[in-house]
């Protein structure tokens, strides 16, 4: 096998759960063959770079096999090899996220709790009685 198609190739490798999947991806620009914007059907080989964004991390990976069959993840694994430059951004960005803030914190308003309920149900009797006096 001298070539294959992209997007069953990202799938084969594991860098998407489907075939269709991967072809959405393709087709909203975010997977680039060689630093070309391509096609589903494109043909790809041996030694192509392939970048994928996924996310925020966009990764850069060498071909070093075909398979049209997805098979167990250490077989995918033996289809690429992602380049320095590309696991250094991706684990720097881990990195960043691991440092980020809590996102619970951030929130102001949500569900309230039983002393809300009861503080907005006091201002809500005070405001709107309807009892004739």
């Amino acid at each position: 096998m001298d070539k294959l198609r992209i997007d069953k190739w990202l799938w084969a490798a594991r860098f998407y759960k489907t075939r269709s999947l991967a072809c959405d991806e393709i087709g909203k620009g975010r997977v680039q063959v060689n630093e070309q914007d391509v096609k589903p059907a494109r043909e790809l080989k041996v030694g192509d770079v392939v970048q994928l964004r996924q996310g925020a991390i966009v990764r850069t990976v060498t071909v070093l096999g075909l398979s049209d069959q997805r098979g167990p993840a250490p077989v995918a694994q033996a289809l690429y090899a992602e380049t320095e430059a590309s696991i250094a951004q991706r684990l720097q960005a881990a990195e960043l996220r691991r440092m980020g803030t809590e996102p619970a914190l951030t929130l102001e308003h949500g569900r309230p709790t039983k002393r809300d309920r009861r503080e907005l149900q006091h201002q809500w009797d005070a405001r709107w009685s309807a009892s004739i006096k």
